[in-house]
Parts: C-alpha cells; structure tokens; sequence
C-alpha cells in the first residue's frame, strides 16, 4: 500500500512537469501572435487555457485525496502540499499567458506593440520561455542547483520590464495612453509569469531541503 502511495507522489512530479511544459508553450504562442499579430495563434492559446486548468483541478483532487486518506508526514506531507501551491502557480502563468493571448485578439486587426518596444516583448518573451522551461526541469529532477540559477535568471526579465518603463516614461512617447496602458499591462504580465517560474523553483527546494530559499531559522 505505501509503494502505491509513493508512486502517487511521484505521479505529482509528473503532472506538475507536463503542466509546466504546457504552459511554456503557451507563453511562446501568446508572444508569437504578438508580435506577428497572429490571430489564429491567439485564438488556438486561449481555446487550450481550459487544458491547464483541469490539470490543475486534478492535481489538487489527488492532493486532497492523499492528505485525507493517507495522512502523510514530513517529506511525503511537503510533496504534497508543496504540489498543490505549484499547481496554483502553474495555473496563473496559463492565465498570464492568456491575458497576452487575449490582448492580441482584442486588438485584431490591428497590432498591440509599436515598433520602439517590439524587441523589448520578443526579449521578454525568450526569457520567460527559457524560465519555464528550466523550471519544468527543476520539477521533474528535483534539481535544486537549477532551482537556484532561477533566481539569477529572473533578474534578466526585471532588467527588460524597468526598460520597457524608461521607454513608456519617455517625454517623446509619441503613441499616446491607450498604447501605453496595453503595454503597461502586458510587461506585468511578463514579469508575473516569471515571479511564478521562480516560485515553482522554489518549491522544489522546499520539497528537498524543507525550507524555502531565503528564509533562515
């Protein structure tokens, strides 16, 4: 019976790794069609959102199963209450990816990025992928040294969104607020989807060592 309770936890791994994947596609398709003005890529982002969030009600009906039936202790209970805050993270980056997806199809025909920050989203874009990706690995080897680059990797994307904000503060600015505001809008959104990778990250580190990266006793 604990093996097949072993092999549950284990299953979290994998659920945790094939959503995290999925969401890094997300991201990558969200910020092709914005940058190309793809409606179809948007439209196809936003029709796979529902994927994401069922695995994510899975991940915590099996959660929720274990800690009732089973009634794990120490690492076992950090699994799986670790796994359940991953599942909520990993949800928000599918929203985040949404929301990129959805300013593109709101906008249509028409593009959201005017050209002066157009390297700014493809570069924020890369680096929110790469993160994912990273962290997809993270979960599924339980890399606690990949886990800790993450933290430096993040710091690339806080560069990219401060300079997306000396462009808009810029007192030539010459596309007006509304462009302005959808730009504002989707740095954040970036910078967000980044924050939860890291946070994902993290959570492997806690599941490993039993405490999360910063915090000291």
């Amino acid at each position: 019976m604990r093996e097949a309770y072993h092999e549950q936890l284990d299953r979290f791994a994998e659920i945790l790794g094939d959503m995290t994947a999925d969401v890094a596609k997300a991201m990558e398709k969200s910020t092709a069609a914005l940058l190309n003005v793809d409606l179809g890529l948007a439209e196809q982002v936003i029709d796979e959102d529902a994927k994401i969030d069922d695995a994510r009600a899975a991940a915590e009906e099996q959660a929720f199963a274990l800690l009732a039936l089973q009634a794990p202790v120490a690492t076992d209970l950090r699994v799986v209450v670790a796994a359940i805050h991953a599942a909520e993270d990993l949800e928000r980056m599918g929203d985040l990816a949404l929301h990129v997806a959805k300013a593109t199809r709101r906008r249509h025909p028409n593009g959201v990025l005017p050209d002066q920050v157009r390297e700014d989203f493809a570069q924020m874009g890369r680096v929110a992928v790469e993160l994912a990706k990273k962290a997809e690995l993270v979960i599924r080897n339980r890399d606690v040294a990949l886990a800790q680059q993450l933290e430096q990797d993040d710091d690339e994307m806080d560069a990219l969104h401060k300079h997306l904000f000396s462009v808009l503060m810029d007192k030539d600015w010459p596309h007006g607020v509304a462009p302005a505001v959808d730009i504002t809008l989707l740095g954040r959104f970036y910078e967000r989807f980044a924050d939860h990778a890291v946070a994902l990250a993290r959570r492997v580190v806690f599941i490993a060592t039993g405490k999360m990266p910063g915090r000291e006793d």
